[in-house]
C-alpha cells in the first residue's frame, strides 16, 4: 500500500500523452542511433574498418540512402488525404 501512494500522486492520467510522446522520440532516436551504427557507409566500428581511411564506395552509400521507406514513397505524390484534396479541387 506504501507504494501505490507516490504512483497516484506522481502518475496521473493527464501526462499520459506525454509519456507517449516522449516514450516514441526516445524509440525513434534509439531506432536511428542503432541504423547509423550498424549500416551507415561512413561508420566504421571495428579497427580494420577505421584503418581503412576514407573509402569510395558509392555503391554501399546509394544503397545506404535509398531505403525501403524512400523507395516505396518515391513512387506517390506527396499528399497526405489524396481522396480529400481531389473533392475539393474537382479533380476527377
Amino acid at each position: 500500500m506504501a507504494t501505490i501512494a507516490p504512483l497516484k500522486r506522481w502518475i496521473k492520467p493527464e501526462v499520459y500523452p506525454l509519456f507517449l510522446t516522449v516514450g516514441t522520440a526516445v524509440g525513434l532516436c534509439g531506432f536511428m542511433i542503432v541504423r547509423n551504427l550498424s549500416s551507415h557507409p561512413d561508420v566504421r566500428i571495428d579497427k580494420e574498418g577505421r584503418a581503412a581511411g576514407l573509402l569510395e564506395n558509392y555503391r554501399e552509400g546509394k544503397q545506404y540512402k535509398d531505403h525501403a521507406v524512400r523507395r516505396f514513397v518515391s513512387g506517390h505524390k506527396p499528399e497526405i488525404m489524396p481522396g480529400i484534396n481531389k473533392y475539393f479541387s474537382g479533380g476527377n
